[in-house]
């Protein structure tokens, strides 16, 4: 409020001339330095005389603080802020390492000449709890059953902090029946500061393996809610389904490994399980898996795992192992006849549908195999591969086509530079011919034997005419043919005759052609000549006045020229 003093022998006589208004509120922090601001609004600091501070409890009593004449502080305070107040510059009270019992109302009083100010200023202290922390954590929690999960506490905050709880970062509420959540708060009696727990009592499901628990702790001087570490438990649930794996490649083929895993839905989840194999009981302990080694096509079938307690509590699976064989009637050597038809066969015993293909000497070839008329070229050694799911088969054989020896070609040449003849025999057949000449050569040859052909080479020097003969023969016949040959004294004469009739022949086709070539000549002349001449005629606008005699005549002369 503000007040008029009057002065008069020492007395003073206050009367109330305005109301108190409206206050302030700030906020300190537990520990810390608080200051209290004196609003003196527009008012100079040199035209204040008097500045005093008091509190006010919630009873309404009321004490003093401090006051101040210009420069000079007075400390009125009593025990309880001894040493802990102060004024600033600008009048401000401050108010060192702050406790509860400092949450109050302040009030800044100054005078001015001969007014009386009042600022009163409402003071609140927060204190910031500690990190939550979980206690009495659950060991194993069963379904359905209302369990104490935990405790969490937090210490040491103004005002009481708030607990809660959160699963998987959703939080939970309290609903009595499978969520039950107790919390409580106490204050310290020396400090003044509360302190508050919640316990949680929580009925699990089998959904909670693996989730996350968390205590969280929300306070006004937070900006953000502190956590506690997340922790888990185990939830204990029986078996009410169970499952059968099957590790393997896939497709399962003979001679693969076959794994069975058994799973069970409870938890924990059991040590040991029973595997039916093939009507077969068998126990497996402290493991869920049973191994098939080097299945077979008769491993196909059925399988079962159950909990060894309760056969009814099981799981099957059908597994189907993939197989393949093979048999082919051609086998090793295989000897066939020229022109002779030929089809291998191949039995193919299967789970599915293979895929067949066919080589020979290990280049790819048309399937299925099949000879309507065998040649020598289709000897070789063909392969089959039959796969399928991953497997695969071969079977190989070697083909041989054989024939009685013929003579293909049987030739005779002379050398580049005449002094011998070379004669040529061209021989087929299988198993390859040998190859004899009626007369003795030199420089014999022969070329490699492939495809069932074969050509053998010999020089001579025939000094006389001959009849040379060639003979070729294998286990399966024989074959001959022969020529004649001439001396190479004849084979001259022969071809100087041959170049003197020649020569002749070119002189005489010689003078021929120059006596066509006059005649010509002599006619492109003559043509000149009459075409010139009536030309002539044509100039003058002459008529020519020949008879039809004298142009006939005029005529067989021109051709009789010609011929000339």
């Amino acid at each position: 409020m503000r007040l008029t003093v009057f002065s008069a022998t020492a007395l003073l006589v206050i009367s109330v001339l305005e109301t108190v208004r409206g206050f302030e509120t700030i906020v300190g922090q537990y520990g810390k330095t608080i200051e209290v601001p004196c609003n003196i609004e527009n008012a100079k600091l040199e035209d204040i005389f008097l500045t005093k501070w008091k509190y006010t409890n919630a009873d309404r009593s009321t004490g003093d603080l401090l006051k101040a004449r210009g420069q000079n502080v007075t400390i009125t305070a009593d025990v309880e802020y001894l040493g802990r107040v102060s004024l600033t510059e600008n009048l401000s009270l401050r108010i060192a390492q702050a406790k509860l019992s400092d949450q109050r109302m302040y009030t800044c009083m100054v005078v001015i000449g001969t007014d009386i100010f009042e600022y009163p200023v409402q003071v609140t202290i927060l204190k910031t709890p500690s990190g939550p922390m979980i206690a009495n954590q659950a060991k194993e929690m069963e379904i359905g059953k209302l369990t104490l999960l935990g405790e969490c506490s937090t210490k040491d905050a103004n005002p009481a902090a708030k607990v809660v709880w959160l699963k998987n970062n959703i939080s939970l509420e309290s609903d009595e029946k499978v969520i039950k959540i107790t919390t409580t708060v106490q204050t310290d009696k020396t400090t003044g500061l509360a302190s508050t727990s919640s316990t949680l009592e929580y009925a699990a499901v089998k959904g909670d393996l693996n989730a996350k628990f968390v205590c969280a702790v929300q306070h006004k001087s937070l900006t953000s809610d502190l956590l506690s570490t997340p922790v888990e438990f185990i939830i204990n649930y029986p078996t009410e389904k169970v499952s059968l794996q099957v590790i393997s490649a896939d497709p399962i083929k003979e001679g693969d490994n076959v794994t069975l895993k058994c799973k069970a839905d409870g938890n924990p989840p059991p040590s040991s399980y029973s595997f039916h194999i093939k009507g077969k009981k068998v126990k497996v302990e402290n493991s869920d898996s049973y191994t098939l080694t080097s299945v077979t096509r008769a491993n196909t079938g059925e399988y079962k795992c159950s909990l060894v307690d309760n056969d009814a509590m099981a799981a099957s699976v059908n597994i189907t192992v993939m197989y393949l064989d093979i048999t082919s009637i051609a086998n090793g050597k295989v000897v066939k006849q020229l022109d002779e038809s030929f089809e291998p066969t191949l039995v193919v015993n299967a789970s599915g549908k293979p895929q067949v293909s066919w080589s020979k000497n290990n280049a790819r070839w048309k399937s299925p195999l099949k000879f309507d008329k065998l040649k020598y070229s289709d000897s070789g050694v063909y392969e089959c591969v039959v796969s399928m799911a991953g497997l695969v088969r071969k079977a190989s054989f070697e083909l041989i086509v054989q024939g009685a020896p013929v003579i293909n070609k049987l030739t005779k040449r002379r050398s580049n530079n005449g002094n011998f003849k070379v004669l040529s025999c061209e021989a087929e057949g299988s198993p390859k011919p040998t190859v004899q000449w009626s007369i003795n050569g030199t420089n014999a040859t022969e070329t490699p034997y492939v495809e069932g052909r074969v050509t053998h080479r010999i020089t001579i020097i025939p000094t006389v005419n001959l009849t040379v003969n060639c003979t070729v023969s294998n286990e399966l016949g024989q074959a001959s043919k022969s020529l004649d040959v001439s001396t190479l004294f004849e084979e001259v004469t022969v071809d100087k005759q041959a170049e003197d009739s020649a020569d002749q022949t070119r002189v005489a086709v010689g003078v021929v052609i120059g006596v066509i070539l006059a005649a010509v000549a002599i006619g492109l002349i003559y043509w000149i000549y009459m075409k010139r001449t009536r030309q002539g005629t044509w100039k003058t606008g002459e008529k020519e006045d020949g008879t039809q005699e004298e142009s006939k005549k005029l005529e067989e002369n021109q051709s009789q020229k010609a011929e000339v």
